[in-house]
């Protein structure tokens, strides 16, 4: 039988015990208890409806290109957003295929198209923060500067490529379109106008341009720099782009059946103006000439200005040597500033279709 004083030494020891282990876990908390998952419960219930601290939603707008070209059949849109790695945790993604085609191919009826279509989006989704376009990188400049003057919303759109195709070991398109997913979806980015993001960096539509026919690190700004980078944690800006876009656009391409047809010609030794008088004839309702230096012409092609002057259609001249800007204008001609030429022929494009009248277009392209 135990003795009394062994008893009152048991019962100190378990109340020192059990005092020594409350003070451990001071914290501690009860968990839940959780039936564990089978493959009979079926599908997972339906996502619950939107709240504030749901990630915004952000429209994928594809249309082909190196991107989604796949050997042995391109990538839809639905497939481009399930390679997305991480997506949910950024934005709520929808999707539409616009066209699936390589960049080249795309018409310009199809760029009013698109242009037209983005707006509706805007337009009748309040609530959507932003798209996302898929383009191939060889006319990617150019379509994401006629959406700069097109998209009349100051919501993000960002257009996004890949120099090498799914099937190609390094393929960036993936990374780029999680990029462009990010830039779209974050608040930051609005009123920057149409941003083109590709390798970590956003730079503006108006100022970037191809600059390597192969190699990643492509796009770039020449003079200006970048607008800002996707880092791993968030979406930073340096700067803003001055000129006019978006939703401060005068252009509005509803009604527009089709684009004025503009021609682009380059300045070198001993160049034709007859070319120049050819397109004319032809239907040309503008030209873009590419000057070698800062405006100045070659051979015969004044003579070819002046036929087109005399037949009231503009020639806007520009620089090719990759950057620069083109002061004042020369009699009947219009300076088209620091415009590369094809975005030069892009803008003259969009103006033709509110004037022709040359005061006009000189203020156009002082302010675009």
């Amino acid at each position: 039988m135990r003795s009394a004083a062994s008893s009152v030494l048991y019962v100190t020891l378990c109340v020192s015990f059990l005092s020594c282990a409350a003070r451990a876990t001071p914290n501690a908390q009860p968990v839940p208890s959780q039936a564990p998952a089978t493959p009979s419960q079926g599908p997972p219930p339906a996502a619950p409806a939107a709240s504030a601290s749901s990630p915004p939603r952000v429209r994928l707008v594809a249309t082909g290109g190196t991107i989604s070209n796949r050997s042995g059949g391109r990538l839809t849109a639905e497939e481009l957003i399930k390679a997305i790695p991480d997506l949910p945790r950024h934005a709520v993604p929808e999707y539409e295929q616009f066209a699936n085609t390589a960049s080249s191919q795309l018409t310009l009826e199809q760029w009013l198209n698109l242009s037209r279509r983005i707006n509706e989006l805007f337009r009748t989704d309040s609530a959507l923060a932003g798209i996302v376009v898929t383009s191939g990188t060889d006319t990617l400049e150019e379509l994401a500067y006629f959406l700069n003057l097109t998209v009349r919303d100051p919501r993000p759109v960002a257009v996004v490529g890949s120099m090498r195709n799914p099937s190609t070991l390094g393929y960036e398109g993936a990374a780029n379109l999680l990029e462009g997913f990010r830039v779209a979806a974050d608040p930051v980015s609005r009123g920057r106008g149409v941003l083109v993001v590709l390798n970590d960096e956003i730079n503006a539509a108006r100022e970037v341009t191809k600059t390597d026919a192969l190699r990643l690190h492509t796009f770039q700004t020449r003079g200006y720099g970048l607008l800002g980078v996707v880092d791993r944690d968030r979406v930073v800006y340096y700067r803003r782009v001055e000129r006019r876009h978006t939703s401060d656009s005068e252009f509005d391409v509803t009604p527009v059946a089709a684009l004025p047809r503009v021609d682009v010609f380059l300045t070198y030794q001993g160049a034709s103006g007859d070319l120049i008088q050819s397109a004319v004839n032809a239907g040309a309702d503008g030209i873009v000439l590419a000057t070698a230096g800062a405006g100045a012409t070659s051979g015969t092609q004044s003579e070819g200005i002046r036929y087109a002057a005399s037949k009231g259609v503009p020639v806007v001249i520009t620089t090719r040597a990759g950057s620069g800007r083109i002061a004042g204008g020369r009699g009947t001609t219009i300076a088209g500033e620091d415009l590369a030429p094809i975005k030069a022929r892009i803008l003259l494009m969009v103006a033709l279709t509110k004037t022709r009248d040359a005061t006009e277009l000189r203020r156009i392209f002082s302010e675009y």
